[in-house]
C-alpha cells in the first residue's frame, strides 16, 4: 500500500536516477534528506548536504562497476524530498519536530511485509536518530553498523540531548536484548566512550576484523548502516565539519559494499557532508559515489 510522508516537501533539485514523488511505495527504495545542523559544535554546513547530493547526482554514472549494476535499470527508486526545518532559535524544537514527522512516517508502515526501504541524507548526525529508532522497532535483531570519525556515545553534549555526538546512545536506548552494535572507523572520543566499547566489544579495530564481522552475520538478519562521512580520511573527504586524520578511503567502503551485496541489507543513512567546507567540489562528489553504492544495494536486494 501507498502511504504519504509527513512534513516534508521537494526542493529545487530531484535525484537523478530517482523518481519525484509524494508518497511511499511498497517494494521500493527511497530517498529523502534531513537538512539539520543546529547542533554541530565545530564548523557547519550540513544543511545543504542533502541538495548537494542531488545537483551532482546530474553528473556523475548511476553504473557502479563495483557491484555491476546501473540505476538506470531500476524503476523503484524515488525522491521524497526534505523535511520541514523553521530554521528559527530553537533548534532542539526545531530537530524534534522533524523526527517526529520522520517516525511518524515510517511506523506506519510494514517495512518487511512491503518491501519498504530508506536511504536518508544529512544533514549532521543527529538527523539518524528517527530512522534508525523506527528500523529498531520494527526489526528485533537488527544489527547496526557504525562507520563513524567518533564514537558519539556521549549523553548529550553542550546542552543538546539529541547532538550529533549522542546519535549511538540515543539509538542504544532503544536497544532490544537481540540488537547489536558494531563499530569501526573510531579514532576519536572520550576515555569513557572507548571503555564502553571495550566493555561492549563494539569496536572493531581493524578492517579485517570489521569486514570479518559483518561477514559472519546470518544471511537473513536484516543490516542497518548509518554512515558518517568523516569516516573517510579529510585527506580524500575534507568537506565535513569534524575532520579526524588517519580515516578509510573509499576501497575499504567498497569492500564493506560487496559483503553486504549478499547480506539482508534494510536501510541506511548518509550524514555530514558540509559541501561548502570544500571549494575544490570533490567531496560531494566523492559523497554521490557514496550515495549511488548504497541505492544500488538497497534496490538491488528487493529483487
Amino acid at each position: 500500500m501507498e502511504a504519504q510522508p509527513q512534513g516534508i516537501q521537494h526542493g529545487e533539485f530531484t535525484y537523478e536516477f530517482a523518481e519525484k514523488s509524494n508518497v511511499i511505495k511498497k517494494n521500493s527504495v527511497h530517498l529523502w534528506g534531513f537538512g539539520f545542523d543546529g547542533t554541530a559544535c565545530f564548523r557547519k554546513g550540513t544543511k545543504a548536504g542533502p541538495q548537494a547530493l542531488r545537483e551532482i547526482s546530474y553528473g556523475i554514472e548511476g553504473y557502479s562497476p563495483y557491484q555491476d549494476l546501473d540505476l538506470e535499470d531500476y524503476s523503484n527508486i524515488y525522491d521524497l524530498g526534505d523535511f520541514s526545518l523553521s530554521y528559527e532559535k530553537d533548534v532542539d524544537a526545531d530537530f524534534l519536530n522533524a523526527t517526529k514527522n520522520l517516525q511518524a512516517s515510517i511506523d506506519q508502515l510494514d517495512l518487511k511485509g512491503e518491501k519498504q526501504r530508506f536511504l536518508l541524507v544529512g544533514g549532521e548526525h543527529s538527523v539518524s536518530y528517527g530512522q534508525i529508532v523506527s528500523h529498531l522497532k520494527q526489526y528485533p535483531d537488527m544489527v547496526l553498523l557504525h562507520l563513524d570519525a567518533h564514537a558519539d556515545l556521549r549523553d548529550g553534549y553542550e546542552g543538546h540531548h539529541y547532538s550529533h555526538a549522542s546519535i549511538i546512545k540515543r539509538s542504544l536506548d532503544h536497544f532490544g536484548p537481540d540488537h547489536q552494535l558494531i563499530q569501526y572507523g573510531i579514532r576519536s572520543g572520550t576515555k569513557e566512550e572507548y571503555e564502553w566499547m571495550k566493555e561492549n566489544r563494539s569496536l572493531a579495530t581493524s578492517r579485517a576484523e570489521f569486514l570479518e564481522r559483518v561477514s559472519s552475520i546470518e544471511k537473513s538478519r536484516p543490516i542497518y548502516l548509518t554512515l558518517d562521512l568523516d569516516y573517510f580520511d579529510p585527506g580524500i573527504f575534507p568537506g565535513t565539519g569534524t575532520p579526524e586524520p588517519g580515516g578509510e578511503d573509499f576501497h575499504s567502503f567498497i569492500s564493506l559494499v560487496k559483503i553486504l551485496k549478499e547480506k539482508n541489507f534494510i536501510g541506511a543513512d548518509a550524514v555530514e557532508l558540509s559541501p561548502a567546507l570544500d571549494s575544490s567540489g570533490n567531496s560531494s562528489v566523492f559523497a554521490s559515489k557514496v550515495v549511488r553504492e548504497i541505492l544500488l544495494l538497497l534496490a538491488d536486494g528487493l529483487k
